[in-house]
């Protein structure tokens, strides 16, 4: 035998039948099943076959087949019904719209709650609105015809200055739009500008970085030319609280012989000395000498020392004679005599 099951359409879960609507579906069933017996095969063979070919209606329908329907049947009702039959249900019908039989709604509860506060809120607007309509139907049929046409005077009055106040809003809408163009274009110009002055910032900072560089090493530069001065500084310092000719000319004496820079000037028959240390030694003194009277600003008055090593020689002003300060042992004191007169003209000359 088939069944009939009503799902809930918002939430698709299964309700439970009201017993009323129940037993009329089942007197129904049990009317179609007694009006038309079929003499060929059983009422339960015939309900086995019927109920194993049923289908569920709602697998084939769509969404908004299936929204246009406040609940879902599943089962398949039998299509041959009496007239006695159809006449009970329209009268069970009949009983459930007029209110004389109570049957509940095919909603679950929670699902019925929503509807409900759905309902009393459009209740509750319909009724705000059907009460605004009765006030102004109940002040209309007050107002006469003199102040009806006052009103829409007034009306009319407010409408020419709203249209004149939008005509107003609009060219100051427009005045607005041609505003923020011109403000839009300044802000771009700015924009522009301020990527130009950021370009300009990131350059200058490249700058600044090259410079700084420059400027530690010109630093590093400045620290060591600044040491190098200080140093050349305490040279000088060392060097001017030094005498040059004691350290350039260093005069010792080993017995009855004098020494300037290790050159031994003079020979005693103890102490044989060669000629060209003597010579050197000569050479020496004659530089001393020379380098004294330069420091001292002297001018020799009848000689001019020139000081050549070993070969160093006294000139005489009054003449060219060359008279001469190196010796090789091998001269005359008789005949020639200018190494005698050399050393007289040095004497002369100290």
């Amino acid at each position: 035998m088939s069944s009939t099951c009503f799902l809930c359409h918002r939430c698709n879960k299964p309700l439970k039948i009201s017993p009323d609507l129940s037993a009329m579906q089942r007197r129904s069933l049990e009317a179609q099943h007694h009006a038309s017996p079929s003499p060929k095969m059983p009422v339960s063979g015939k309900l086995e076959d019927r109920t194993s070919r049923r289908h569920h209606p709602d697998r084939g329908r769509t969404a908004q087949e299936s929204a246009c329907c406040p609940f879902t049947l599943l089962g398949e009702p039998s299509t041959q019904r009496s007239l006695d039959s159809i006449q009970n249900t329209i009268l069970e019908t009949f009983e459930i719209v007029s209110g004389q039989k109570d049957v509940e709604h095919p909603l679950c509860v929670d699902c019925m709650d929503g509807l409900l506060e759905e309902l009393d809120a459009q209740l509750t607007l319909a009724e705000a609105d059907n009460q605004k309509y009765k006030s102004f139907m109940e002040r209309e049929s007050l107002v006469s015809d003199e102040e009806r046409e006052a009103l829409n005077a007034e009306l009319l009055a407010e409408l020419q200055s709203l249209e004149q106040e939008e005509a107003r809003l609009t060219q100051e809408l427009q005045d607005v739009d041609h505003q923020h163009a011109k403000i839009e274009a300044e802000l771009k110009a700015a924009e522009a500008e301020s990527r130009e002055l950021e370009q300009q910032e990131e350059q200058d900072l490249k700058d600044y970085a090259a410079l700084k560089m420059e400027e530690l090493e010109l630093t590093d530069e400045l620290s060591s030319v600044e040491n190098q001065l200080a140093y050349v500084q305490s040279q000088l310092q060392s060097l001017s609280k030094t005498d040059i000719l004691n350290i350039t000319f260093t005069i010792l004496d080993e017995g009855p012989l004098g020494i300037i820079n290790n050159f031994r000037l003079g020979r005693i028959p103890d102490i044989q000395v060669g000629w060209n240390e003597i010579n050197a030694a000569w050479g020496q003194t004659a530089l001393l000498l020379f380098s004294l009277s330069k420091i001292a600003g002297l001018q020799f008055q009848r000689y001019q020392l020139v000081p050549c090593g070993d070969h160093s020689y006294i000139k005489s002003l009054a003449g060219d004679e060359m008279l001469l300060l190196f010796s090789d042992g091998s001269h005359n004191i008789f005949y020639d005599n200018k190494y005698d007169r050399g050393m007289k003209a040095f004497l002369d000359c100290l």
